[in-house]
């Protein structure tokens, strides 16, 4: 079993890939394992070990394999190719199908702001963001366009900064801040974690991702009272992002008063395995023109064009952007 899973870690080390997905037939006690390369699904070559992998998974993140009906998740580490890592296991069931992914927590690299994009105003406002000393941005896109990336870049580059960050999970160590993560069992939600972090007179708060409205409405609070504060959100686009927040019940005025800025991005594999991101970006001033018109700006650059701006340039391959921008 160990060989084998190796053998996954690897293709999913070699390829970036943080989220490996497995769906076991519990009748015929068959395995599909897939990962998301490139914004697309790809299989792996099929093996008769993978259904005991699959309870071998459950065993090590510590879950009860006699109730194997029980959404569970757990967690493990394990060494591989001299790297340290930190393994997330989630399983969830249906009638005869057992779903179960496998995320590498802390398979982030540490880039420089420099080395996200090749945007230059992105870069100069990716570096602006930890200058302010209030204010709530806002880091989105859809699952697996780097947002966690960009976010700990961000983060890594203030100095003299105290920051603490509250996440679920925590997915990348980093001594250069304090994190807390959530945990329900023991009553720490978003709520109860932020209200311990504020005694601890914060520089920065990160929130590793707003899911609901109480994330939301402590984000937003905690803005309100003097404190920078960033976050990521699922999100198509930058207006949808300000459409969200008002779904989790943030009142307009909050967002005019708190929401300094929004990105949006997508991730490209670039020549020779470079990661390139593209940014749609919407400052404070946009934010306000948006919520006043409902509708931005003429000058408003969106992504669809800031990927075809890429594609021109060279920076991304035609076909990925493309199909992007088809969505």
């Amino acid at each position: 079993m160990e060989e084998r899973l190796k053998e996954i870690l690897l293709a999913a080390l070699k390829y970036h890939v943080t989220d490996i997905h497995f769906s076991l037939d519990t009748v015929q006690q068959k395995v599909t394992v897939e990962m998301r390369i490139n914004d697309t699904i790809r299989r792996l070559k099929r093996n008769q070990e993978d259904a005991a992998l699959f309870r071998y998974l459950m065993y090590r993140a510590n879950m009860d394999v006699s109730n194997a009906f029980l959404p569970q998740t757990g967690r493990f580490d394990m060494t591989i190719a001299k790297m340290h890592l930190s393994l997330r296991f989630a399983v969830v069931n249906s009638y005869h199908i057992a779903s179960g992914v496998l995320r590498i927590l802390n398979n982030h690299p540490f880039l420089t702001i420099e080395e996200l994009t090749e945007q230059k105003d992105a870069v100069a406002w990716l570096k602006n963001i930890t200058m302010h000393k209030s204010g709530l941005f806002l880091l989105s896109g859809p699952t697996s366009s780097g947002k966690t990336t960009s976010l700990y870049t961000i983060l890594n580059q203030a100095e003299n900064k105290k920051i603490f960050t509250l996440e679920d999970p925590i997915e990348i160590q980093n001594d250069h801040m304090i994190q807390l993560q959530i945990n329900e069992s023991q009553h720490l939600s978003y709520g109860e974690g932020i209200k311990q972090l504020m005694r601890h007179d914060p520089d920065i708060l990160m929130i590793g991702e707003i899911r609901d409205e109480e994330a939301a409405q402590m984000a937003v609070r905690c803005a309100l009272t003097g404190h920078l504060v960033l976050s990521s959100i699922h999100s198509a686009d930058c207006v949808s992002a300000i459409v969200r927040m008002r779904d989790l019940g943030v009142k307009e005025y909050e967002l005019k008063d708190t929401l300094y800025g929004i990105s949006n991005q997508r991730l490209y594999e670039a020549e020779e395995g470079k990661r390139i991101g593209v940014y749609e970006i919407m400052d404070h001033k946009e934010v306000g023109y948006y919520l006043e018109h409902r509708r931005t700006s003429s000058g408003f650059r969106d992504l669809r064009s800031r990927i075809q701006e890429s594609i021109d340039q060279g920076t991304i391959p035609r076909a990925l952007g493309e199909e992007d921008m088809l969505n």
